[in-house]
């Protein structure tokens, strides 16, 4: 504290007489460490996903029955959802999660048999992946070959009875299964505002479902450094059988999300 005093004293009489600074040395005073910039980079996205569902599902032997909800059915067949994901990178690595909570539930009538059916889901969806940058050397584009899994936890009910008669057979099951996933995910600058994002993935192999996939694109804004907006089109299949249980379906729509980036 007193070499410090003496330095700013010092100092302060160089400035004032060029003579007396001559015969006085300042004692030396510790600088300050300089801040360390973070490579890190994080992203938060909060998205809406006007998704469909085609496909056969099974509830415990009973079925498998057709679902067709398309987008515009969502709309209206969808209780409630919560859909966000985030993301980080370094360097050439990356790290992507991504969560989705929805609720559905259709009724309708089972094709050429006088039967109709009387169905809803509630699905979680939790996805995560690494992903590593391949040296390719073009411009603007960045794309990493990637690693993970997907986890499905699905409740359903399910019941099918005569349309002319009122009575129906029902069950409900929950199943819960993970697959591991391979692919690709690929950014590219269009200039310094827009931008694309493209991510396709294949899983499953047996581990949990026979065969999932998925793929989504999208077109993305910046507005300001640390505010993005995207939309774009996105679909996952599930190929999954197990005790009596059967969801093959496809999952598709539209897609707009705002990315928060820091």
């Amino acid at each position: 504290m007193r070499s410090r005093f003496f330095a700013a004293l010092g100092l302060v009489l160089g400035l004032a007489s060029p003579a007396i600074a001559a015969d006085v040395t300042p004692a030396p005073v510790d600088a300050a460490p300089l801040p360390v910039a973070s490579d890190w980079r994080f992203q938060a996205t909060f998205y809406g996903w006007l998704s469909g569902i085609d496909g056969n599902v099974g509830v415990r032997g009973l079925g498998p029955v057709k679902i067709d909800v398309t987008p515009i059915d969502a709309i209206k067949d969808l209780d409630g959802a919560v859909m966000a994901s985030f993301g980080a990178t370094h360097e050439n690595w990356m790290i992507l999660t991504d969560f989705m909570w929805a609720k559905i539930s259709q009724d309708g009538d089972i094709r050429d048999t006088g039967y109709g059916y009387d169905y809803s889901q509630t699905q979680i969806t939790i996805q995560g992946l690494v992903g590593y940058q391949l040296p390719l050397g073009v411009t603007n584009l960045q794309l990493s070959a990637t690693a993970g899994f997907r986890y499905q936890n699905l409740s359903a009910d399910l019941s099918v009875g005569p349309n002319l008669l009122p009575i129906s057979v029902g069950d409900s099951g929950a199943v819960q299964w993970i697959d591991p996933t391979v692919g690709l995910y690929a950014h590219y600058d269009i200039n310094d505002r827009w931008f694309i994002n493209a991510l396709g993935d294949i899983g499953g192999f047996g581990v949990g479902s026979n065969l999932t996939w998925q793929a989504f694109g999208a077109l993305g804004y910046n507005w300001t450094k640390t505010v993005s907006t995207s939309i774009g089109y996105r679909a996952i299949y599930e190929d999954y059988e197990s005790g009596g249980f059967v969801y093959d379906t496809t999952q598709q729509g539209v897609f707009a999300g705002v990315g928060i980036h820091f």
